[in-house]
């Protein structure tokens, strides 16, 4: 399988071009491709206070994008994600298209960064980010999600393969982006897909460095500070020949821990 991240700057609150910035990556790279990555709301930027006007009603305009370029250029694309609004609730909201126009995954951010205040104006997610591609169980989460990894465990036990990881992460902790993507490759034993968007916002400046990482926690690519697009060819066998070595899924003792959870 060969995976595109693309590491755009995203114009500040202007979803039109934006859309103009990735469909051109996209027409660059599409064709040599199986899989495309966008960036976490790459469509407005955090431009947070100004979402009622901006956010995709019900992803619909979104969704209609993603499926005409997956068709035109015959590419599965994990669609970073987008402020979508629902009568007056907005989410964070990653949908993944397959390369026939279907949209085989709609995944709200579960965790919410009070840093970038999204709690003051997106709404939680309650679902897993699951789904298939080309036959690989996969799974995508979004940014500050990386930090909890009993939620990425979750989705690895039920057999994801390949980890999308999509986000707008500062430059500030690009250490924490590094080593957290990592440790979920290898605690999970899977290929970790992680696209981040370069350049800044009024508030942020942003890290770059996309990776594309091995179930034995190798870096297979990894991006600059500035816009690019990395790619790597993955071999799903090597996620199953990797949990063979060390068996840690047989070896866990979810008996046990049950024990020790902190009861409310």
């Amino acid at each position: 399988m060969n995976i595109a991240c693309i590491q755009m700057d995203i114009a500040f609150g202007t979803p039109e071009k934006n859309k103009q910035t990735a469909l051109r990556y996209i027409e660059q790279i599409a064709r040599d491709v199986d899989v495309v990555v966008l960036p976490e709301l790459w469509t407005t930027g955090y431009d947070l206070t100004r979402l009622a006007h901006i956010a995709d009603e019900n992803g619909e305009e979104t969704k209609a994008f993603l499926a005409s370029v997956a068709r035109t250029y015959d590419v599965h694309i994990v669609g970073g994600s987008v402020a979508k609004k629902t009568n007056e609730r907005m989410t964070n909201t990653m949908y993944v298209v397959q390369r026939n126009g279907d949209v085989v995954c709609e995944y709200s951010k579960l965790h919410l960064f009070q840093l970038m205040n999204e709690h003051l104006y997106l709404q939680a997610g309650e679902t897993m980010g699951l789904f298939s591609l080309d036959e690989t169980t996969c799974a995508g989460v979004i940014c500050y999600d990386i930090r909890f990894p009993e939620w990425i465990r979750a989705h690895a036990l039920h057999g994801a393969e390949v980890l999308f990881v999509v986000a707008e992460w500062p430059l500030a902790r690009l250490h924490h982006w590094r080593t957290l993507l990592t440790a979920r490759a290898i605690e999970n034993q899977c290929y970790v897909v992680a696209c981040n968007r370069a350049g800044k916002d009024p508030n942020n400046v942003f890290a770059g460095h996309s990776l594309i990482i091995g179930p034995w926690g190798n870096i297979l690519a990894e991006g600059d500070e500035q816009e690019e697009i990395i790619v790597a060819n993955i071999d799903i066998n090597e996620v199953q020949h990797v949990r063979g070595r060390i068996p840690i899924f047989a070896d866990r003792r979810p008996d046990v821990y049950k024990i020790f959870e902190k009861k409310d």
